[in-house]
């Protein structure tokens, strides 16, 4: 099982940016896909989490701006990102809890994509 997750790049404050997270190989089910981001010298945080049934949840710093998604057909989460701030900028990590057996893992990360914003 893998995520490949793409979208990232340079941008303005104010701008806005897509992050896509495709998982692939075998599995039964995804379930909880997420975003999280890790900024230098900060902790990894939460962005954005999207349940199969589609309930989501977000980190306070980026309600009302930014938007997470999924196409169950696709196995792909995205994350819409509008009115991007400079410290919006770290590294974007999607992340899928995937119910894959025989494998006992569950928690797959993708390999994060960059987001830099500047002012």
């Amino acid at each position: 099982v893998q995520l490949q997750a793409s979208g990232g790049g340079l941008v303005q404050a104010g701008e806005s940016l897509k992050l896509s997270c495709a998982a692939s190989g075998t599995f039964f089910t995804v379930n909880i896909m997420g975003w999280y981001r890790h900024a230098p010298g900060m902790q990894r945080e939460l962005v954005a989490q999207i349940t199969r049934g589609g309930y989501t949840t977000y980190a306070d710093s980026v309600k009302g701006r930014f938007t997470i998604s999924r196409d169950s057909a696709k196995n792909t989460v995205y994350l819409q990102m509008n009115s991007l701030k400079p410290e919006d900028s770290a590294v974007y990590y999607c992340n899928g809890n995937i119910y894959a057996p025989p494998s006992e893992k569950s928690d797959y990360w993708g390999q994060g994509t960059l987001v830099t914003v500047s002012s």
